[in-house]
């Protein structure tokens, strides 16, 4: 019989449910399947979320917590901050690909009917603003700021669901190697950005 009496039964649900979404996906997430997999009672998990819309709420929670972190650590990095950013998003997307992949999913994440969940998510956005504004200066127009963060996130989104989905490694050449095609999208992306701020007469904020 599975026991409940070991670790922190929460963190073992969240660690399970996380699992079965790297290597099954979000839809095959059951709650007596996360308790078979943690190794616990099939009522253990009820204890601690509702269903498993809970828990799909708080893997998102800690994965904009992450995220969130991750973008502060740019401005310590020295790439340029939106090298930087897209490096940190590609990276984060790859190392917790169960939290990547529930996150931005409008039907499970839990941003508006889980107040914490929506809370981590702004959060996350606003780290993203101020490594934008180390990008660009903060004395750019706010529209403009705005559309720098949309513009980079979509474009790190769009890399990291290829290269995790599968559909970038595929379509290279035999003898094409994945990271270093990535580094020259990176690269690429990076220094069109850059191009756009100096088009635009605009400063990296010094702070």
């Amino acid at each position: 019989m599975p026991s409940d009496q070991h670790g922190d039964v929460r963190r073992l649900v969240l660690d399970a449910a996380i699992k079965i979404i790297e290597t099954m996906g979000a839809d095959s997430l059951s709650m007596r399947e996360v308790a078979r997999q943690a190794g616990v009672s099939h009522q253990a998990p009820y204890h601690y979320f509702k269903d498993r819309s809970g828990i799909f709420a708080a893997i998102s929670e800690e994965g904009f917590a992450l995220l969130a972190d991750a973008f502060r650590r740019v401005e310590h990095m020295e790439e340029n901050g939106s090298k930087g950013g897209f490096i940190t998003y590609l990276t984060f997307a790859r190392q917790h690909s169960g939290h990547f992949r529930v996150m931005f999913r409008g039907d499970i994440c839990g941003i508006s009917t889980h107040e914490a969940t929506g809370a981590a998510a702004d959060d996350a956005f606003n780290e993203l603003l101020k490594m934008v504004s180390r990008t660009i200066g903060t004395s750019t127009d706010t529209d403009e700021a705005m559309t720098f963060a949309i513009m980079l996130w979509s474009q790190a989104h769009g890399l990291a669901t290829l290269v995790l989905d599968g559909p970038l490694e595929r379509k290279l050449p035999p003898d094409a190697d994945l990271e270093s095609q990535i580094m020259n999208v990176i690269n690429l992306a990076s220094h069109m950005v850059s191009l756009e701020v100096a088009e635009m007469g605009l400063l990296p904020s010094q702070n």
